[in-house]
Order: structure tokens, then sequence, then C-alpha cells
């Protein structure tokens, strides 16, 4: 039976836990993740891979900053792994931690490496337009995402938003992990370097990425759309009150004003104009209000042609 630690965040690091959780060949002795967070309120939050841990009874630890934290090295050092599992970690290991476990420390990124290293590379293959991303299993270096290649497998992107895409990837990069453990402990497995004049780079998602004037085409737009809707959201202003949109789609005709200006209005849908092409908005949701279909929004609050979504509120 391997010894093993777990390090992961949020709900794409998941299945992979609970895959490793349920294997007799595993045994799991401690899960890291994220210290809790204290929201609204004064209400704490812990991340969705310390509830799965508690579910199985697993010991957790979460330090603030593994690199900054002697104590936390040290009762890694005193647990012995034989590997160490990370995904969506959301901390960069020393190589004081890297250099502990036998078999080292293997990380499942969410894109094919070596393009998209990086904080947020399922959000980059949407916006890119990438007709397909991936999963990719690497061993850990002092470097980020630059680590040579164990396995990889390719997904699809079609027209999935972030939360499709990155719920599916979890579930591939999970089976992944299992399929590959046996090779990586009998050292079957050949790891791959990577190309580095390949590279790209998925910089960290920022609040200020989900807000627009529509001055982008309708297809970037659209794109923005589904990759930020866990997170920032495409949002723009209507007046002095902030609206984010959930749902649209493009439009194969030519703008009918300046970005961001209302071209058409029906009962169920209204169509804005973008720096190329129009997006028809069909889900949305406006400041104070619940999230709505255009249907239900348009029920509420007439809107006009000629109405404008701006950058800032006015």
């Amino acid at each position: 039976m391997i010894k093993a630690v777990y390090m992961g965040t949020p709900d794409f690091a998941v299945p992979c836990l609970r895959a490793m959780a349920e294997s007799d060949d595993i045994d799991l002795a401690l899960v890291v993740t994220q210290p809790d967070k204290r929201g609204n309120r004064g209400k704490v939050t812990s991340s969705p891979v310390k509830k799965t841990a508690e579910e199985y009874g697993i010991q957790v630890a979460q330090p603030f900053s593994v690199r900054k934290d002697p104590e936390f090295i040290e009762r890694l050092r005193e647990l012995g792994p034989d590997i160490i599992v990370v995904a969506a970690y959301g901390q960069i290991l020393p190589e004081s931690v890297l250099s502990i476990p036998e078999l080292g420390c293997v990380n499942l990124h969410g894109s094919l490496l070596p393009e998209l290293r990086g904080a947020a590379p399922m959000q980059y293959a949407i916006l890119q337009g990438k007709e397909k991303t991936g999963v990719t299993l690497m061993q850990m270096d002092r470097g980020l995402d630059t680590g040579d290649m164990l396995a990889s497998r390719e997904l699809e992107i079609g027209n999935k938003d972030i939360i499709q895409l990155s719920e599916e990837l979890s579930q591939v990069g999970a089976q992944l992990l299992m399929d590959a453990l046996p090779g990586i402990v009998n050292r079957t497995i050949k790891a791959v370097p990577q190309d580095d004049s390949l590279s790209t780079y998925a910089h960290m998602i920022k609040k200020s990425d989900g807000l627009t004037d529509f001055s982008g085409s309708a297809r970037e737009e659209e794109r923005k759309l589904r990759a930020f809707k866990a997170w920032p959201v495409l949002h723009s202003y209507l007046g002095d009150k902030m609206v984010k949109f959930y749902g649209g789609e493009v439009l194969d005709t030519p703008a009918k004003g300046v970005p961001g200006t209302i071209s058409d209005v029906s009962k169920d849908w209204f169509d804005i104009s973008c720096g190329e092409g129009q997006l028809r908005i069909c889900e949305l949701q406006l400041q104070g209000k619940k999230r709505m279909s255009a249907r239900d929004f348009l029920r509420g609050r007439r809107l006009a042609p000629g109405e404008r979504f701006t950058d800032e509120p006015c």
C-alpha cells in the first residue's frame, strides 16, 4: 500500500480526493488545503476539499503559508509519505516539501501542458476559443507548472462554460491519476520534458476582468460570459445599476450601434451591439435582484432599443 498526502482546495480537486480515499491501495495519511475563509456576517467557509476529507475522516492541515511554516514541513517529514498528489492547491511548494516523498510530488493541471501554465488554464482555454483542452499529470519541480509530464488526456470544449468544463475535467483528471499511479509507483511511466518554447501562460483572473463595455466582438464577449460564469461573472452597467450576464448567444448579424447599445428587444430576449456583431442575452441578474431569465427580467424592467450598457455607472 502506498502512503500519500493530498493537497487541493476547490471543487476541481474533489474527485481526485474521493478516488484516492476510496482506493484499497492508498493510505491517505493527510489532506492539506487552504485556510478557512471568513465571509459576510462573520460566517466561516471551509474549502470543498476540507469538507470532503472530513466526510472520510481524514486528517486535515491548513497552513497559511507552506513556505513559511517549518512546523508543518516537519510534520510532513515525520509522516514520510511515498508521494504527494496536488490538484489546484493554491500555493507553490518549496524544495523542502518537494524533496520529502520518495516518488516526489505530482500535480494534476487543467490544461494540455506546456500550454496554459498558471492559475486559470480552464478559463483561458475558453477565452482563447480553443476547440479542446485537457488535464496533464506532471512531476513537480521548483518552476510554475514546468515539470516533466507523466500523462495527459484531452477533452472537447464545445460551448461549455467554466462550471461545466471544470466539472468534466475534474472527473477526467481523477481517472487519469488513478490510471497513472501504478506506473508511477512501479517507475514504469516515462516522464516527458515540456517544450518550453511552446509554453503559454494563464494569468490569475481578476474581478475587473469581468467588466465589459461590449467593445470586443460578440464572439469574444460570449467567450468571456462562459469563462467567467463562476467568477467574476461578465458584468456591465445599465444606468447606475450593475447587470451580470449568465446566458447569451452570438448572432450572425452586424452591430446596430456603438458597443453596448441595445439593438432589439422581444419578450424573451434582448440584443446588444458589440464591437463586431451582436450578443443575444437570455439570462442575467440586475443588481439587488435574483438571477433570472431575460423573459422574467423584461417583465419587470422595460428596455428600449438605444439604451446602452457601459463599463461604469452613470
